[in-house]
């Protein structure tokens, strides 16, 4: 057993049962055995690290995934509940944790279902198996007579136990063998089932469940004087007259971080408002504007990354050549809620942060190494956020508020980030250019496809390195960002779906840049989204040069038969094949397998274009996917649902202004978002594929439905339009060029 297993078994209270489980007789001799661990539980076999029942019927699930509004703690339950047989209310989750739980990652990457949910399930699985052949033991009766009702164990003469008393305090210490079977689809009681989402009640009347909404005993507020640009440097700063103010209890000042404590917030606000009057700051003046990005892309330095090199050997004559250029600005999180965070340094020395974050673990290492502290000293403890999917500014409100509770010690210190923080400050998605260029035959058909591709970084999540967090670059010994890479091979960052999944020659290429400039990160998808809308994008101009019905088009090459279902069970909703035109209509469709190993999913939609205004209205929207075996209908079609509204917001306004002082987008006016008036009725269709294993879903649907939306403004103005936004300027400007 590890440090970690010993540390977080101790911090439990949970004692040691010595067992192995290679002495017992499998509880499903007669079935196949799995082909060993699946997901998280392979880092992670021991089965006292997910799993701990207590002496008065509750299980304990202790799990490293983190809930962020996608549903992921239900699924993970109904999967312990059925794997275990207990119901569902018995058990309780521990998520997030980083002294109590396994560090499953980031969660990120639509990854929760298909590592962290499969990990508890198969976890569960065995810990059932265990405790069956427990009783078996214990009866001298053979496993196989037993069956399990909630948690209480029933033999073949009215023995009766449950798994409480068979246990009798002791812990499941054992080490998972991947030879349970998972139970057959008709003994389920909760996968597949719709089931109350465990974290909604909370939510719907008004709980202290968001961190922004906890208020913990002798808490004092944190606010941070930001510069006014990226690389500007604090040159002089007069703390007299904020000193003087009132409430307020400390002003730090580390190199050019400055931090005030306060009792109450709007002290802390009106004292930073003060200082702020009384800094001066060296800013820098170089660097592009939203308006020569693309320009600036081009110019960097790359790192180029062959990520596809099969084009076709004695390909037929060539009839033609076609490409095309896409461009998609840097987006913004533009969370609801702005990060927040509270530290409290404790008389033990250890700084224990209440955070949003959805990479605990990094974000623990990463604000030890910033404090100079062993990791033992730092202890980050997920509490969900009014946020986003990907790296806002969850990370760097951690860091801030550990700054100042270092500086206030025994009192919980919390940081709110201002609604100026957060859109200037946060990292962003990166911007990106996207070529295309086909070489097709006589019928139009494509022979090979050329695809490149210029991104910033998609990736300074912590990482479990200091240089990553904001607070960091500012201080007196500053820590320098580390240099970017994009990290885990093809489709994982700025070239994800960049490979298409369609059968025809293909050569793709990432020119990556590791120069910034503005921040950037994860945001949802990371570079699928621009990917899928070049390429959707180009199949259906390729489709139109050919005279060919996009969707017959696509079909062509669309050789997975789970890949077609799912487009034609989204055009066959929708009515495709009857569709009837009308002046200023279009329709559009988009087909993705999200990482093209994840989630399949196809959508088509129609739109109505004003030519007068430029303005862009969705009116129905037909979405089809197929995750795999699917654990929660209503989670599954939240993830889809609010991926397709984001994605809508994306396409038709959203993009971050700045020039060489900073970022102008400062607020929502700046920086507009979808609203609930312009949201159309969205159907959604899932193809649930029981028995599969689980594909996650929550970053399918971005990119298939810009591309989609492209593609139906295609159809009802005639203009294709090759960058995003399509905002109504751009959209006006389209239509006059067309009828010059």
């Amino acid at each position: 057993m590890n440090n970690m297993h010993s540390r977080r078994h101790f911090l439990r209270g949970s004692g040691s049962l010595l067992i192995g489980f290679s002495i017992l007789k499998p509880v499903f001799a007669d079935a196949p055995a799995s082909n060993g661990l699946i997901g998280d539980l392979k880092t992670y076999p021991e089965l006292s690290s997910w799993l701990k029942l207590d002496m008065h019927g509750h299980v304990h699930l202790f799990v490293g995934k983190v809930e962020l509004g996608q549903g992921i703690l239900t699924a993970i339950t109904q999967c312990c509940a059925d794997e275990l047989d207990v119901d569902v209310a018995r058990i309780t989750i521990t998520s997030g944790d980083t002294f109590l739980v396994n560090d499953e990652g980031v969660t990120a990457g639509s990854q929760s279902m298909s590592y962290g949910a499969s990990a508890v399930r198969q976890a569960s699985a065995e810990a059932r198996a265990y405790l069956l052949n427990r009783a078996a033991q214990k009866w001298a009766v053979d496993v196989r007579q037993l069956h399990v009702k909630d948690g209480t164990i029933f033999g073949p003469t009215h023995q009766r136990i449950n798994y409480w008393d068979l246990l009798d305090g002791q812990t499941i210490n054992i080490t998972a063998t991947g030879k349970v079977a998972l139970k057959q689809h008709k003994d389920r009681r909760y996968i597949g089932k719709k089931i109350p989402r465990v974290d909604l009640p909370s939510k719907v009347f008004g709980q202290q469940i968001f961190i922004q909404d906890l208020r913990p005993q002798g808490m004092v507020h944190g606010r941070i004087l930001r510069p006014p640009a990226y690389n500007a440097s604090l040159t002089s700063l007069d703390t007299s007259a904020a000193e003087k103010m009132a409430g307020v209890l400390k002003i730090l000042r580390n190199g050019s971080f400055v931090g005030v404590i306060a009792a109450r917030e709007e002290q802390a606000i009106a004292a930073v408002d003060v200082l702020r009057q009384n800094s001066k700051w060296n800013v820098p003046h170089d660097g592009p504007n939203q308006d020569t990005i693309f320009e600036w892309l081009k110019a960097q330095k790359t790192k180029d990354l062959f990520i596809k090199d099969s084009l076709t050997k004695n390909p037929p004559p060539i009839a033609d050549v076609v490409e095309a250029t896409f461009h998609r600005p840097f987006h913004m999180h533009a969370s609801i809620g702005p990060s927040t965070a509270i530290a409290t340094l404790g008389a033990d020395g250890v700084m224990t942060i209440q955070t949003h974050s959805q990479s605990v673990f990094e974000t623990s290492a990463a604000i030890a190494e910033m404090l100079g502290v062993d990791l033992k000293k730092v202890r980050c403890q997920h509490v969900q956020g009014s946020g986003c999917y990907g790296h806002n500014g969850a990370d760097d409100v951690a860091a801030d508020a550990a700054l100042l509770a270092r500086e206030f010690p025994e009192r919980p210190v919390r940081i709110q980030w201002s609604r100026n923080d957060e859109h200037k400050w946060e990292p962003y998605g990166s911007a990106m250019i996207m070529h295309t260029k086909a070489s097709l035959d006589a019928k139009g058909d494509i022979i090979d496809w050329t695809y490149e591709l210029w991104s910033t970084s998609h990736g300074t999540r912590p990482g479990k390195k200091a240089g990553n967090l904001l607070p960091a670059w500012s201080l007196e010994k500053p820590f320098a960002l580390p240099t970017p890479i994009n990290n885990g091979g093809p489709n994982f960052a700025a070239d994800r779906n960049a490979i298409p999944y369609y059968d025809f020659g293909q050569k793709v290429t990432t020119h990556f840049i590791e120069n910034f400039a503005i921040r950037a990160s994860s945001t949802r998808g990371l570079g699928a989204y621009a990917n899928i809308f070049a390429t959707e994008s180009f199949m259906d101009e390729l489709a139109i040069r050919a005279k060919v019905d996009p969707l017959a088009y696509r079909l062509r090459t669309l050789k997975d038969e789970r890949a077609r279902a799912v487009l034609l069970k989204a055009t066959d909703h929708f009515g495709w094949s009857h569709y009837k035109p009308q002046k200023g209509h279009g329709r559009g469709l988009a087909f993705a397998r999200y990482k093209n190993i994840s989630t399949y999913l196809g959508i088509a939609m129609e739109v109505a274009v004003d030519e007068a205004s430029g303005q862009v209205r969705v009116l129905r929207i037909s979405a089809a996917a197929d995750a795999g075996e699917i654990v929660s209908h209503d989670g599954t079609l939240n993830q889809i649902e609010g991926g397709i509204i984001q994605s809508l917001s994306w396409t038709l306004k959203e993009a971050v202004r700045f020039d060489p002082t900073g970022i102008k987008s400062e607020d929502w006016t700046a920086y507009p978002i979808l609203t609930f008036s312009e949201i159309p009725p969205i159907h959604i269709d899932l193809i649930d594929r029981q028995g599969e294993p689980f594909l996650g879903a929550g970053e399918a649907s971005q990119g298939p439905t810009g591309a989609a939306l492209a593609n139906a403004v295609r159809d009802a103005t005639g203009v294709r339009f090759y960058e995003m936004p399509f905002i109504p300027s751009r959209i006006k400007q389209g239509l006059a060029q067309k009828q010059k």
